[in-house]
């Protein structure tokens, strides 16, 4: 099966599910129908479906057969990663997502255009929060309902459980991270292991092997393919966040400056500046009225510290790592080759 047809396959499964979870919804109230739109347009109308795909092929990999049981399953990923991004947008203040406005500044439009009462932008946060975590229960539905008996399901339970507590908890880190201000690469290494590599790939990994009925020794293969190849793939997002085309990121250039992350791309150019260097960092990075001509002046900082090479040789380095403990688990062939091509899709990815 090609990757294009699993997506398909997966974005078939969301649409009918939400079908059927917002019916009930819109029933309640008219004012529900727009927290159930725009639930389903975030839903459907992007997103890589990396998470998806490697629970699928965590699933075949214990030799079980194809079936619409793990395409559900899988496609629950989509749901609690919709939840993770609304609500790290709303942390972020983050203006857009994939080419088009964040889910809050969507409502805090709707706000400002009904001319209601209060504040637009405390109205949105605090509609993009409940949809959050509207989508967030809709993530446990559809799993529990994707077909699995109960005995599949209980064996599952502790991935789905662990991976939804480490992504929130690495949300935290990285939010204390901002507040303390950087500084420190084992720190921001961290945060990318449990906001972002334990989250794409490892638990996916887990959850599809175990629905499956994966050995022990499958399941620690798992991790010692599946987190360094996720902390590749949030540190090639790190350097899309300051060098990608917004053509292809869906945010405006340089938004991880504006926003002030401590990626560890800007922990090691703080490592390694000079007193000028730290300057312009210090009073860059955070700031929301960055310009073209001062994204352009990071950017040279980050690339004169060797900060961005460094980063490229740990991306080379983690995804060697995780096809050389891939190469030692005891798969089909094709479903090994399925994972190699994943793993550069997302260590290699312009987006």
């Amino acid at each position: 099966m090609t990757a294009t047809d699993l997506r398909a396959r997966v974005d078939d499964a969301l649409e009918q599910f939400l079908d059927a979870a917002t019916l009930p919804i819109d029933a309640v109230a008219g004012e529900l129908h727009e927290l159930t739109a725009t639930a389903r347009s975030f839903v459907l109308a992007g997103g890589k479906r990396l998470r998806p795909a490697f629970c699928y092929w965590g699933f075949r990999a214990t030799g079980a057969a194809d079936d619409e049981c793990i395409i559900r399953a899988a496609a629950a990923l989509e749901l609690l990663q919709a939840c993770a991004l609304m609500h790290d947008d709303v942390i972020d203040a983050s203006d857009t997502r994939r080419g088009s406005p964040a889910v809050h500044r969507r409502f805090a439009e709707l706000h400002r255009t009904a001319g209601w009462s209060g504040d637009a932008a405390r109205f949105g946060d605090a509609a993009a929060i409940l949809l959050g975590d509207l989508v967030l229960v809709w993530a446990d539905a559809m799993l529990t309902g994707s077909g699995f008996d109960a005995v599949a399901l209980q064996r599952a339970q502790p991935a789905w459980d662990a991976m939804r507590a480490e992504v929130m908890c690495g949300q935290y880190l990285d939010v204390v991270e901002q507040a303390r201000g950087g500084g420190s690469v084992e720190r921001a290494l961290r945060v990318a292991r449990f906001k972002s590599a334990k989250y794409t790939v490892e638990r996916p990994l887990h959850l599809g092997a175990t629905l499956g009925g994966a050995a022990a020794d499958l399941l620690d293969g798992f991790s010692a393919f599946g987190l360094p190849l996720g902390e590749a793939f949030q540190l090639r997002d790190d350097l899309l966040g300051v060098f990608g085309d917004p053509q292809h990121t869906g945010k405006p250039a340089g938004d991880d400056l504006r926003e002030g992350k401590q990626t560890v791309l800007v922990a090691f150019a703080a490592e390694a500046a000079d007193a000028d260097q730290r300057h312009a960092l210090r009073h860059g990075l955070g700031n929301p009225h960055l310009d073209e001509t001062d994204i352009e002046t990071l950017r040279t900082v980050i690339i004169a510290t060797g900060a961005a090479q460094r980063v490229e040789q740990l991306i080379e380095d983690r995804t060697a790592q995780a096809l050389g403990a891939l190469d030692g688990l005891a798969m089909p062939h094709a479903v090994r080759a399925e994972l190699r091509g994943l793993a550069t899709a997302v260590t290699q990815r312009a987006r």
